[in-house]
């Protein structure tokens, strides 16, 4: 695990071998969830779905929600420019733990962890349009009829820094109760909030 989280600025044996592994593996996990929650979808939807799931940007989530920033071994360089807050280096050190413990657990323990912390990503996602987070989708759903914008408020945080759940109400004009998300960091959970509330309105049922 250590070496998992060695950058290349540290030390010439480095994670870029595990991230290797590692990405390989994600997009495994991701694209066979995938296959199997959308049924009915067409291979260039499972693509951009898969694509979204897998992206830099939400790997660095994941790895913030865990302060997996913390952990890492960086060259004085690195570390000076706030490398442990940097999109790709928390991506990049998130798939070589995740090819790490590939290697350390086998292929089943790294399917629970990969689709554990996707969890709260897979509920964000729909059919309706692969090209749109679930929060614009509502905004743009309320603009439309001329709506007061959602408002999302974090209710709950619970679990250990490295292990966070987020608890988030979103609230909105149009419907009488507030619907609620969670995942491993605010933003995650404010998407699965959006997208009941989407569900609630009879806008998308999440499946199709």
């Amino acid at each position: 695990m250590v070496l998992a989280l060695t950058h290349r600025s540290f030390a010439g044996r480095n994670n870029e071998r595990l991230e290797f592994l590692g990405d390989a593996i994600l997009n495994f996990v991701a694209g066979e969830a995938l296959f199997d929650r959308f049924p009915l979808a067409r291979e260039g939807q499972l693509s951009r779905l898969r694509a979204r799931l897998v992206k830099g940007e939400t790997l660095a989530v994941l790895a913030r929600g865990f302060e997996l920033g913390e952990y890492l071994r960086l060259g004085s360089g690195e570390l000076k420019s706030g490398g442990f807050r940097r999109e790709s280096i928390l991506a990049d050190a998130l798939e070589a733990l995740i090819g790490a413990i590939y290697l350390d657990a086998g292929m089943d323990t790294a399917r629970d962890r990969v689709l554990a912390w996707l969890a709260g990503e897979f509920e964000t996602l729909t059919l309706v349009d692969t090209n749109k987070d679930p929060k614009t989708r509502l905004q743009e759903y309320l603009q439309s009829r001329a709506c007061e914008l959602p408002r999302y408020e974090v209710v709950d945080i619970q679990g250990e820094p490295h292990c966070r759940t987020f608890f988030v109400e979103c609230e909105i004009v149009l419907l009488n109760e507030k619907s609620r998300g969670q995942g491993v960091s605010r933003r995650i959970a404010e998407q699965v909030a959006a997208a009941a509330a989407l569900i609630a309105l009879g806008v998308e049922n999440g499946h199709d």
